[in-house]
């Protein structure tokens, strides 16, 4: 582009037409007057004069705003797309709400890791006494917490704030069983069925990652309305078929490290917790309460506050506490 524009710019030098023959200067001028309204060019009599400096700075002062317009788009739509990420926690929906969604609905929004809401009702517990049916009870944290040494010095072990690691899929759901309320206003909820646990890790401030197994399992739960709870079952995060990097397993795999004999340095104090595999199960407490109830369409919610151990790395290491907050939602049909 730069020689044809060397070029025309040599073609349109000022020329004297005099000294040429009238039909040759007539073939010049044409061809000239041509040329400079191609290139856009302006003459007047038979001199002629070149634009061309200006059209150059015309064109990049045309790529100078075109550049700041692509930059402005770019920055426009990477604003969209980080307000589109950063829309927070859905709106919480009734039941009813969340079974009118389509999959495409609720796929990547959030919802489905969500216990339902009451659409109105009362803040108390109004069912009256008898044996119902609990369905579709659910548990979603909140909050996770564990209690681990404190990053300032000097200072006591206490619950710390925690960053989840894993995605969301930490809610339990369509677990049912017998419920029951008494005529003196207490109550009691046996867990039979339904995907009462989920594996969880969190991270600490620290940086150390604490993996744990939320769960109610075998929970039984009794007391009044506002304050009612009870213990419940928390399996091994891992089944005694699990082989660690070594191939030591709880019920298959080798007894101890290889290349270290059974029964003298393989299983030494400090060794013997990770060559014995322990599965055995420990126990959880929870404590509930109802904040709000329907008993027309038999739906009650309201808050929850457990405290579990955490994964024991097969018995090789301390569990620690983990207090788990959040909310429930249940239905109760006789």
């Amino acid at each position: 582009m730069a020689a044809s524009l060397q070029a025309a710019a040599t073609l349109m030098q000022p020329t004297k037409v005099g000294v040429v023959p009238a039909r040759s200067s007539s073939l010049q001028l044409r061809s000239s007057q041509s040329v400079s309204k191609a290139f856009g060019v302006d003459s007047a009599g038979a001199r002629i004069s070149c634009s061309l400096n200006n059209d150059l700075k015309d064109l990049a002062q045309k790529c100078v705003d075109a550049t700041k317009i692509a930059g402005f788009a770019l920055a426009t739509s990477a604003l969209v797309v980080s307000g589109a990420s950063a829309e927070g926690v859905p709106k919480r929906l009734t039941y009813d709400e969340i079974q009118s969604k389509t999959y495409m609905e609720v796929k990547g929004t959030g919802t489905a890791n969500q216990c339902p809401t009451i659409d109105g009702g009362v803040d108390s517990f109004a069912f009256k006494p008898g044996k119902y049916q609990a369905k579709k009870f659910c548990l979603e944290p909140t909050s996770f917490t564990v209690k681990a040494e404190s990053v300032n010095k000097n200072a006591p072990p206490d619950f710390q704030n925690t960053k989840l690691m894993t995605r969301l899929t930490y809610t339990l759901d369509e677990i049912e069983g017998p419920f029951e309320v008494s005529p003196d206003g207490t109550i009691k909820f046996v867990e039979k069925d339904g995907i009462d646990y989920a594996a969880v890790t969190v991270q600490l401030p620290g940086g150390e990652r604490v993996p744990f197994l939320f769960t109610i399992k075998q929970l039984v739960a009794s007391g009044k309305p506002e304050n009612f709870g009870g213990e419940f079952l928390v399996p091994s995060y891992r089944g005694s078929s699990f082989l660690d990097p070594k191939g030591r397993g709880g019920s298959t795999g080798y007894d101890n490290a290889i290349a270290l004999p059974a029964g003298g340095r393989g299983d030494e104090e400090d060794l013997a917790k990770e060559n014995i595999k322990n599965t055995s199960s420990s126990t959880g407490k929870i404590t509930l309460s109802v904040t709000k109830s329907k008993p027309e369409t038999g739906e009650v919610i309201g808050v929850f506050e457990s405290l579990q151990p955490s994964d024991t790395d097969l018995g090789a290491k301390v569990p620690k506490d983990v207090k788990i907050q959040g909310i429930w939602y249940a239905q109760l049909e006789q």
